[in-house]
Protein backbone atom coordinates (compact mmCIF):
# COMPACT_ATOMS: atom_id res chain seq x y z
CA UNK A 1 0.00 0.00 0.00
CA UNK A 2 1.35 3.24 -1.06
CA UNK A 3 1.93 5.21 2.64
CA UNK A 4 -0.18 8.33 3.03
CA UNK A 5 1.69 10.57 4.31
CA UNK A 6 5.07 9.77 7.13
CA UNK A 7 4.20 10.02 10.88
CA UNK A 8 6.85 10.58 13.25
CA UNK A 9 7.01 8.69 17.32
CA UNK A 10 8.20 10.37 20.22
CA UNK A 11 9.07 7.93 23.31
CA UNK A 12 7.92 8.77 26.89
CA UNK A 13 9.61 5.04 27.89
CA UNK A 14 11.84 6.84 29.97
CA UNK A 15 10.06 9.88 31.46
CA UNK A 16 6.22 9.97 31.35
CA UNK A 17 5.87 6.26 31.09
CA UNK A 18 7.72 5.09 34.41
CA UNK A 19 5.92 8.28 35.88
CA UNK A 20 2.71 6.87 35.54
CA UNK A 21 3.12 3.44 36.41
CA UNK A 22 6.10 3.09 38.47
CA UNK A 23 5.62 6.40 40.45
CA UNK A 24 8.66 7.84 38.90
CA UNK A 25 11.48 5.11 40.23
CA UNK A 26 13.05 4.13 36.77
CA UNK A 27 16.52 4.76 38.31
CA UNK A 28 19.05 5.59 35.52
CA UNK A 29 21.00 2.84 36.34
CA UNK A 30 17.78 1.07 34.64
CA UNK A 31 17.99 3.10 31.67
CA UNK A 32 21.36 1.87 30.89
CA UNK A 33 20.40 -1.53 29.25
CA UNK A 34 17.41 0.39 26.99
CA UNK A 35 19.01 3.53 26.06
CA UNK A 36 20.93 2.24 22.97
CA UNK A 37 18.37 0.08 21.53
CA UNK A 38 15.77 3.44 22.05
CA UNK A 39 18.12 5.59 20.17
CA UNK A 40 18.89 3.22 17.28
CA UNK A 41 14.53 3.08 16.60
CA UNK A 42 13.89 5.92 14.28
CA UNK A 43 12.32 8.29 17.10
CA UNK A 44 11.77 12.10 16.50
CA UNK A 45 12.68 12.53 20.21
CA UNK A 46 12.97 11.00 23.21
CA UNK A 47 10.97 12.04 26.61
CA UNK A 48 13.54 11.95 29.93
CA UNK A 49 13.41 14.44 32.44
CA UNK A 50 10.30 16.67 33.97
CA UNK A 51 7.27 16.56 35.51
CA UNK A 52 7.61 14.51 38.52
CA UNK A 53 10.70 13.01 37.26
CA UNK A 54 13.34 15.78 38.45
CA UNK A 55 11.40 16.15 41.96
CA UNK A 56 11.97 12.21 42.43
CA UNK A 57 15.13 12.56 41.58
CA UNK A 58 16.27 14.67 43.94
CA UNK A 59 13.67 13.92 47.12
CA UNK A 60 13.81 9.91 46.83
CA UNK A 61 16.15 8.56 44.54
CA UNK A 62 19.07 10.87 45.50
CA UNK A 63 20.21 11.27 42.06
CA UNK A 64 21.02 14.73 40.22
CA UNK A 65 19.04 15.25 38.04
CA UNK A 66 21.43 17.34 35.99
CA UNK A 67 24.02 14.65 36.02
CA UNK A 68 21.24 12.59 34.56
CA UNK A 69 20.90 14.43 32.02
CA UNK A 70 24.63 14.94 30.92
CA UNK A 71 24.41 10.55 31.27
CA UNK A 72 21.71 9.89 28.98
CA UNK A 73 23.19 12.45 26.31
CA UNK A 74 26.11 10.23 25.94
CA UNK A 75 23.99 7.28 25.76
CA UNK A 76 21.70 8.42 23.54
CA UNK A 77 24.02 10.53 21.23
CA UNK A 78 21.93 10.72 17.76
CA UNK A 79 18.15 11.35 19.31
CA UNK A 80 17.03 14.66 20.51
CA UNK A 81 16.53 14.52 24.08
CA UNK A 82 13.03 16.32 25.80
CA UNK A 83 13.22 18.40 29.04
CA UNK A 84 9.83 18.58 29.58
CA UNK A 85 8.37 21.61 31.91
CA UNK A 86 5.64 23.15 33.92
CA UNK A 87 6.02 26.35 32.38
CA UNK A 88 7.42 28.92 34.99
CA UNK A 89 6.62 26.85 37.46
CA UNK A 90 9.63 24.31 35.68
CA UNK A 91 9.25 21.22 37.95
CA UNK A 92 7.26 22.17 41.05
CA UNK A 93 3.95 23.76 42.27
CA UNK A 94 5.30 27.36 42.45
CA UNK A 95 6.15 30.31 40.34
CA UNK A 96 9.62 31.01 39.99
CA UNK A 97 11.21 34.38 38.97
CA UNK A 98 12.33 35.28 35.51
CA UNK A 99 15.55 35.31 36.37
CA UNK A 100 16.03 31.54 37.73
CA UNK A 101 13.59 30.61 34.50
CA UNK A 102 16.36 31.63 32.13
CA UNK A 103 18.83 30.21 33.74
CA UNK A 104 17.21 26.71 33.80
CA UNK A 105 16.75 26.94 29.47
CA UNK A 106 20.63 27.84 29.65
CA UNK A 107 21.75 25.04 31.96
CA UNK A 108 18.78 22.55 29.84
CA UNK A 109 21.48 22.94 26.79
CA UNK A 110 24.64 23.14 28.40
CA UNK A 111 23.83 19.49 30.13
CA UNK A 112 22.75 18.05 26.83
CA UNK A 113 18.82 18.72 26.10
CA UNK A 114 17.99 19.46 22.62
CA UNK A 115 13.89 19.73 22.82
CA UNK A 116 11.64 21.75 25.41
CA UNK A 117 8.18 21.01 26.01
CA UNK A 118 7.18 23.32 28.40
CA UNK A 119 3.02 23.75 28.83
CA UNK A 120 0.92 26.14 31.55
CA UNK A 121 -1.71 24.19 33.62
CA UNK A 122 -4.25 26.62 33.18
CA UNK A 123 -3.21 27.42 29.29
CA UNK A 124 -2.20 30.96 30.27
CA UNK A 125 0.32 31.33 27.50
CA UNK A 126 1.83 34.13 29.41
CA UNK A 127 3.29 31.57 31.93
CA UNK A 128 5.08 30.74 28.65
CA UNK A 129 6.63 33.20 27.43
CA UNK A 130 9.80 33.63 29.27
CA UNK A 131 10.93 29.62 29.01
CA UNK A 132 10.05 29.33 25.39
CA UNK A 133 11.84 32.09 24.06
CA UNK A 134 14.85 31.74 26.76
CA UNK A 135 14.58 27.71 25.34
CA UNK A 136 15.33 29.25 21.41
CA UNK A 137 17.88 31.52 22.76
CA UNK A 138 19.58 28.45 23.70
CA UNK A 139 19.19 26.39 20.58
CA UNK A 140 16.48 24.34 21.58
CA UNK A 141 13.60 23.24 19.66
CA UNK A 142 10.94 24.44 21.37
CA UNK A 143 7.34 22.38 20.82
CA UNK A 144 5.28 23.86 23.74
CA UNK A 145 1.94 21.59 24.96
CA UNK A 146 -1.76 23.26 25.20
CA UNK A 147 -3.60 21.19 27.68
CA UNK A 148 -6.53 19.16 26.43
CA UNK A 149 -10.16 19.11 28.81
CA UNK A 150 -13.66 18.31 28.61
CA UNK A 151 -15.99 21.66 29.91
CA UNK A 152 -17.77 23.90 28.02
CA UNK A 153 -15.96 26.67 28.04
CA UNK A 154 -12.90 24.62 26.54
CA UNK A 155 -14.11 24.60 23.02
CA UNK A 156 -12.53 24.10 19.91
CA UNK A 157 -12.32 28.00 19.33
CA UNK A 158 -10.92 28.35 22.75
CA UNK A 159 -7.81 26.05 21.60
CA UNK A 160 -8.13 27.88 18.31
CA UNK A 161 -7.19 30.94 20.22
CA UNK A 162 -4.63 29.49 22.22
CA UNK A 163 -3.27 28.17 19.11
CA UNK A 164 -2.51 31.39 17.90
CA UNK A 165 -1.53 32.89 21.11
CA UNK A 166 1.54 30.07 20.89
CA UNK A 167 2.14 30.18 17.91
CA UNK A 168 3.24 33.93 18.14
CA UNK A 169 6.14 33.06 20.28
CA UNK A 170 7.97 31.59 17.83
CA UNK A 171 7.64 27.69 18.64
CA UNK A 172 8.49 24.54 16.43
CA UNK A 173 5.86 22.95 16.97
CA UNK A 174 2.71 22.20 19.29
CA UNK A 175 1.35 19.46 20.94
CA UNK A 176 -2.02 18.85 22.25
CA UNK A 177 -1.24 17.80 26.35
CA UNK A 178 -4.52 15.36 27.18
CA UNK A 179 -3.46 13.97 30.53
CA UNK A 180 -6.33 12.76 31.51
CA UNK A 181 -7.20 10.77 28.37
CA UNK A 182 -10.08 12.89 27.53
CA UNK A 183 -10.06 13.61 24.25
CA UNK A 184 -12.30 11.31 21.94
CA UNK A 185 -12.29 10.04 18.80
CA UNK A 186 -14.85 12.23 17.57
CA UNK A 187 -13.43 15.69 19.21
CA UNK A 188 -10.18 14.79 17.89
CA UNK A 189 -11.43 15.09 14.93
CA UNK A 190 -13.16 18.74 14.91
CA UNK A 191 -9.89 20.31 17.41
CA UNK A 192 -7.02 18.98 15.24
CA UNK A 193 -8.37 20.14 11.90
CA UNK A 194 -9.25 23.59 13.49
CA UNK A 195 -5.67 23.74 14.88
CA UNK A 196 -3.87 22.61 11.80
CA UNK A 197 -6.06 24.98 9.28
CA UNK A 198 -4.15 28.14 11.93
CA UNK A 199 -0.87 25.83 12.12
CA UNK A 200 -0.36 25.20 8.20
CA UNK A 201 2.60 23.18 7.89
CA UNK A 202 3.46 23.91 11.73
CA UNK A 203 4.12 19.94 13.37
CA UNK A 204 1.06 19.42 15.44
CA UNK A 205 1.72 16.38 17.97
CA UNK A 206 -0.43 14.37 20.37
CA UNK A 207 0.04 13.36 24.19
CA UNK A 208 -2.44 11.34 25.28
CA UNK A 209 -2.80 9.31 28.31
CA UNK A 210 -5.11 6.08 28.08
CA UNK A 211 -7.01 6.59 31.34
CA UNK A 212 -10.19 6.30 29.91
CA UNK A 213 -9.22 3.56 27.41
CA UNK A 214 -9.83 5.69 24.19
CA UNK A 215 -6.18 6.92 23.66
CA UNK A 216 -4.68 4.52 21.19
CA UNK A 217 -7.86 4.59 18.67
CA UNK A 218 -7.85 8.66 19.12
CA UNK A 219 -4.57 8.77 18.20
CA UNK A 220 -5.22 6.90 14.68
CA UNK A 221 -8.09 9.35 14.40
CA UNK A 222 -6.28 12.25 15.37
CA UNK A 223 -3.39 11.22 12.33
CA UNK A 224 -5.90 10.91 9.67
CA UNK A 225 -7.05 14.53 10.42
CA UNK A 226 -3.62 16.46 10.48
CA UNK A 227 -1.42 15.03 13.98
CA UNK A 228 1.98 14.52 12.55
CA UNK A 229 3.85 13.14 15.77
CA UNK A 230 2.43 10.73 18.19
CA UNK A 231 4.29 9.87 21.62
CA UNK A 232 3.85 5.97 22.37
CA UNK A 233 5.62 4.19 25.77
CA UNK A 234 7.07 0.48 24.88
CA UNK A 235 4.21 -1.50 25.73
CA UNK A 236 5.11 -3.56 28.87
CA UNK A 237 4.66 0.45 30.24
CA UNK A 238 1.95 1.73 28.29
CA UNK A 239 -1.39 1.59 28.83
CA UNK A 240 -2.90 1.85 32.21
CA UNK A 241 -2.43 5.70 33.29
CA UNK A 242 0.33 5.48 30.13
CA UNK A 243 0.26 6.24 26.42
CA UNK A 244 -0.41 4.05 24.01
CA UNK A 245 1.95 1.81 22.90
CA UNK A 246 4.73 2.16 20.08
CA UNK A 247 4.11 -1.20 19.03
CA UNK A 248 0.40 -0.61 18.44
CA UNK A 249 0.57 2.92 17.37
CA UNK A 250 3.09 1.41 14.86
CA UNK A 251 1.48 -1.39 13.80
CA UNK A 252 -2.12 0.14 13.24
CA UNK A 253 -0.95 3.13 11.57
CA UNK A 254 1.32 1.05 8.71
CA UNK A 255 -2.06 -1.05 8.07
CA UNK A 256 -3.54 2.25 7.41
CA UNK A 257 -0.90 3.21 4.47
CA UNK A 258 1.07 5.36 6.82
CA UNK A 259 4.76 5.21 6.82
CA UNK A 260 6.42 4.45 10.32
CA UNK A 261 9.78 4.64 10.14
CA UNK A 262 10.39 2.66 13.76
CA UNK A 263 12.71 -0.18 13.98
CA UNK A 264 10.01 -2.85 15.98
CA UNK A 265 12.72 -5.09 16.18
CA UNK A 266 14.65 -2.70 18.42
CA UNK A 267 11.67 -1.81 20.42
CA UNK A 268 11.13 -5.41 21.29
CA UNK A 269 14.34 -5.63 22.86
CA UNK A 270 13.27 -2.32 24.93
CA UNK A 271 10.90 -4.29 26.03
CA UNK A 272 12.55 -7.48 27.04
CA UNK A 273 14.94 -5.50 29.27
CA UNK A 274 11.48 -3.84 30.67
CA UNK A 275 9.64 -7.09 31.54
CA UNK A 276 12.63 -8.26 33.14
CA UNK A 277 13.25 -5.30 35.63
CA UNK A 278 9.79 -5.06 36.38
CA UNK A 279 9.93 -8.67 37.59
CA UNK A 280 13.29 -7.80 39.74
CA UNK A 281 12.05 -4.51 40.64
CA UNK A 282 8.34 -5.72 41.43
CA UNK A 283 7.15 -3.01 39.54
CA UNK A 284 3.74 -3.27 37.69
CA UNK A 285 3.11 -3.68 33.66
CA UNK A 286 0.78 -1.35 32.27
CA UNK A 287 -2.68 -3.00 31.59
CA UNK A 288 -5.50 -1.76 29.41
CA UNK A 289 -8.53 0.18 31.40
CA UNK A 290 -11.88 -0.22 31.11
CA UNK A 291 -14.04 2.46 30.00
CA UNK A 292 -15.66 4.70 32.66
CA UNK A 293 -18.24 7.50 31.92
CA UNK A 294 -17.92 8.77 35.66
CA UNK A 295 -14.13 9.60 35.19
CA UNK A 296 -15.24 12.68 32.39
CA UNK A 297 -16.79 14.41 35.34
CA UNK A 298 -14.69 14.22 37.49
CA UNK A 299 -11.31 13.93 35.37
CA UNK A 300 -9.00 12.69 37.93
CA UNK A 301 -6.04 10.93 36.73
CA UNK A 302 -6.44 7.26 38.34
CA UNK A 303 -2.69 7.44 40.19
CA UNK A 304 -4.41 9.91 42.48
CA UNK A 305 -7.76 8.23 42.81
CA UNK A 306 -5.73 5.42 44.15
CA UNK A 307 -3.87 7.58 46.80
CA UNK A 308 -6.54 9.73 47.75
CA UNK A 309 -8.56 5.95 48.39
CA UNK A 310 -5.45 4.83 50.81
CA UNK A 311 -5.75 8.73 52.84
CA UNK A 312 -9.41 8.91 52.88
CA UNK A 313 -8.85 5.08 54.77
CA UNK A 314 -6.67 6.87 57.27
CA UNK A 315 -9.55 9.41 58.80
CA UNK A 316 -12.64 7.01 58.33
CA UNK A 317 -13.52 8.52 54.73
CA UNK A 318 -13.15 5.62 52.84
CA UNK A 319 -16.65 4.58 52.15
CA UNK A 320 -16.74 8.46 51.15
CA UNK A 321 -14.79 7.84 47.39
CA UNK A 322 -17.72 8.42 45.05
CA UNK A 323 -19.13 11.12 46.51
CA UNK A 324 -15.58 13.33 46.88
CA UNK A 325 -15.09 12.70 43.11
CA UNK A 326 -18.68 13.79 42.21
CA UNK A 327 -18.23 16.94 44.17
CA UNK A 328 -14.98 17.17 42.11
CA UNK A 329 -16.90 17.80 39.21
CA UNK A 330 -19.04 20.53 41.13
CA UNK A 331 -16.20 22.44 42.61
CA UNK A 332 -14.39 22.29 39.16
CA UNK A 333 -17.25 23.99 37.08
CA UNK A 334 -17.87 26.65 40.54
CA UNK A 335 -14.06 27.46 39.94
CA UNK A 336 -14.33 28.41 36.08
CA UNK A 337 -13.21 24.93 35.10
CA UNK A 338 -9.51 24.52 36.11
CA UNK A 339 -7.99 21.20 33.81
CA UNK A 340 -7.85 18.59 36.29
CA UNK A 341 -3.74 18.61 36.08
CA UNK A 342 -1.22 19.45 38.65
CA UNK A 343 -1.22 21.33 40.87
CA UNK A 344 -5.42 21.63 40.00
CA UNK A 345 -5.96 18.47 40.54
CA UNK A 346 -4.61 18.26 44.54
CA UNK A 347 -6.42 21.78 44.71
CA UNK A 348 -9.51 20.34 43.51
CA UNK A 349 -10.02 17.06 45.17
CA UNK A 350 -8.82 19.31 48.65
CA UNK A 351 -11.74 21.24 48.46
CA UNK A 352 -14.04 18.79 47.57
CA UNK A 353 -12.78 16.85 50.46
CA UNK A 354 -13.32 20.06 52.59
CA UNK A 355 -16.68 20.51 50.90
CA UNK A 356 -17.95 16.89 51.64
CA UNK A 357 -16.47 16.99 55.34
CA UNK A 358 -18.67 20.23 56.05
CA UNK A 359 -22.19 19.07 54.35
CA UNK A 360 -22.02 16.38 56.47
CA UNK A 361 -21.29 18.26 59.68
CA UNK A 362 -24.55 20.88 58.41
CA UNK A 363 -21.97 23.34 56.97
CA UNK A 364 -22.03 25.32 53.60
CA UNK A 365 -19.65 24.28 50.55
CA UNK A 366 -16.28 26.25 50.71
CA UNK A 367 -16.75 27.20 54.78
CA UNK A 368 -13.22 26.38 54.56
CA UNK A 369 -10.62 27.06 51.84
CA UNK A 370 -7.00 26.11 51.41
CA UNK A 371 -4.99 29.39 50.30
CA UNK A 372 -4.16 27.78 47.24
CA UNK A 373 -7.72 27.83 45.93
CA UNK A 374 -7.82 31.93 47.18
CA UNK A 375 -4.57 32.33 45.01
CA UNK A 376 -6.13 30.72 42.05
CA UNK A 377 -9.63 32.33 42.14
CA UNK A 378 -7.76 36.09 42.46
CA UNK A 379 -5.86 34.82 39.27
CA UNK A 380 -2.96 34.11 40.54
CA UNK A 381 -1.46 31.40 38.39
CA UNK A 382 -2.93 32.83 35.60
CA UNK A 383 -6.41 33.37 33.54
CA UNK A 384 -9.23 31.25 34.27
CA UNK A 385 -11.09 29.63 31.15
CA UNK A 386 -14.86 30.03 32.75
CA UNK A 387 -16.84 32.44 35.16
CA UNK A 388 -16.90 31.90 38.39
CA UNK A 389 -20.27 33.08 40.46
CA UNK A 390 -19.87 36.77 42.06
CA UNK A 391 -21.19 35.37 45.54
CA UNK A 392 -18.62 32.21 45.41
CA UNK A 393 -15.75 34.86 44.52
CA UNK A 394 -16.43 37.60 47.46
CA UNK A 395 -16.59 34.53 49.86
CA UNK A 396 -13.44 33.02 48.77
CA UNK A 397 -11.35 35.90 48.01
CA UNK A 398 -12.98 37.88 51.06
CA UNK A 399 -12.71 41.15 48.97
CA UNK A 400 -9.01 41.08 48.44
CA UNK A 401 -8.27 42.23 44.87
CA UNK A 402 -7.83 40.05 41.44
CA UNK A 403 -4.23 39.53 40.29
CA UNK A 404 -4.02 40.75 36.63
CA UNK A 405 -0.13 40.46 35.95
CA UNK A 406 1.50 37.74 34.57
CA UNK A 407 2.24 35.79 37.81
CA UNK A 408 5.98 35.50 37.08
CA UNK A 409 6.41 39.38 37.16
CA UNK A 410 5.29 38.79 41.16
CA UNK A 411 8.37 36.81 41.68
CA UNK A 412 11.17 38.76 43.13
CA UNK A 413 14.45 37.79 41.63
CA UNK A 414 16.77 34.47 43.27
CA UNK A 415 19.79 34.06 41.98
CA UNK A 416 21.82 36.38 43.14
CA UNK A 417 20.87 35.30 47.20
CA UNK A 418 21.23 31.79 46.04
CA UNK A 419 24.69 32.70 44.55
CA UNK A 420 25.71 34.54 48.02
CA UNK A 421 24.43 31.56 49.99
CA UNK A 422 26.48 28.81 48.51
CA UNK A 423 29.26 31.04 47.83
CA UNK A 424 31.42 31.79 44.49
CA UNK A 425 32.54 28.09 43.46
CA UNK A 426 28.83 27.45 43.80
CA UNK A 427 27.91 25.74 40.16
CA UNK A 428 24.94 26.95 37.95
CA UNK A 429 23.32 23.93 38.12
CA UNK A 430 23.69 24.15 42.15
CA UNK A 431 23.24 26.97 42.52
CA UNK A 432 18.97 26.45 40.72
CA UNK A 433 18.97 23.11 42.90
CA UNK A 434 19.23 25.23 45.92
CA UNK A 435 16.54 27.43 44.85
CA UNK A 436 14.25 24.39 43.68
CA UNK A 437 14.82 22.40 46.72
CA UNK A 438 15.23 23.41 50.95
CA UNK A 439 18.57 23.03 52.57
CA UNK A 440 17.46 19.80 53.79
CA UNK A 441 16.75 18.09 50.36
CA UNK A 442 20.10 19.66 48.63
CA UNK A 443 22.40 18.67 51.70
CA UNK A 444 21.25 15.17 51.35
CA UNK A 445 21.65 14.75 47.62
CA UNK A 446 24.76 16.50 47.39
CA UNK A 447 26.22 13.98 50.30
CA UNK A 448 24.98 10.97 47.72
CA UNK A 449 27.69 11.55 45.19
CA UNK A 450 27.78 10.59 41.64
CA UNK A 451 25.10 8.27 40.01
CA UNK A 452 25.15 4.77 39.99
CA UNK A 453 24.80 3.87 36.60
CA UNK A 454 25.37 -0.22 37.27
CA UNK A 455 22.89 -2.33 36.58
CA UNK A 456 23.28 -6.77 36.46
CA UNK A 457 24.23 -7.99 33.06
CA UNK A 458 22.68 -11.03 32.72
CA UNK A 459 24.65 -14.02 31.86
CA UNK A 460 22.97 -16.06 29.17
CA UNK A 461 20.85 -14.81 26.53
CA UNK A 462 18.06 -11.83 27.62
CA UNK A 463 15.56 -13.64 25.40
CA UNK A 464 16.12 -16.84 26.40
CA UNK A 465 15.96 -15.12 30.23
CA UNK A 466 12.76 -13.48 29.33
CA UNK A 467 10.37 -16.07 28.15
CA UNK A 468 8.29 -16.96 30.76
CA UNK A 469 9.04 -14.10 33.66
CA UNK A 470 5.80 -12.80 35.32
CA UNK A 471 6.95 -12.12 38.61
CA UNK A 472 10.28 -11.89 41.12
CA UNK A 473 9.79 -15.25 41.46
CA UNK A 474 9.86 -16.77 38.64
CA UNK A 475 13.79 -14.36 38.51
CA UNK A 476 14.82 -15.81 41.87
CA UNK A 477 17.40 -18.37 40.22
CA UNK A 478 18.37 -16.26 37.44
CA UNK A 479 21.90 -15.34 38.08
CA UNK A 480 23.77 -12.09 36.95
CA UNK A 481 27.92 -11.67 36.62
CA UNK A 482 28.15 -8.35 38.86
CA UNK A 483 30.98 -6.62 36.76
CA UNK A 484 31.25 -3.98 38.99
CA UNK A 485 32.77 -6.14 42.17
CA UNK A 486 33.74 -9.23 39.89
CA UNK A 487 31.95 -11.23 41.90
CA UNK A 488 28.84 -13.72 40.90
CA UNK A 489 25.33 -12.78 42.84
CA UNK A 490 21.72 -13.74 42.87
CA UNK A 491 18.98 -11.92 43.06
Amino acid sequence: MTAVRDVRLIDVTLRDAHQCLWATRMTTAMMRPISSALDDAGFEAIDLVGGAVFDVCVRYLREDPWERMRILSEWIPKTPLIIHTRGQSLFTFEFFPDDVVSLSAERFAANGMRYHTPYDALNDIRNLEIPITEAKRHGLTVVPGIVFTESPVHTDDYYIEKTKQVMALGVDGIFIKDPSGLLRPERATTLVRSMKAEMGDMQLQLHSHCLSGLAPYTALCAVQNGVEVVHSATAPLSNGASHPSTQGITKNLRRMGYNIDIDLAKIDEVADVIKFIAAKEEKPLGEIAEYDAFHFHHQVAGGMISNLEYQLSTVGLADRLDDILQEAGNVRADLGYPIVVSPFAQYIITQSVLNVVAMDNGKERFSSVPDEVRLYVRGGYGEIAGKIDPNLYDRITKGVEPITQRPGELVPPALKKARDRLGANASDDDVLLSVFYDEKEFDALKKMGPIDTYYPIMETPLKTLIKGITSRSDITSFHFIDRKNSQEISK
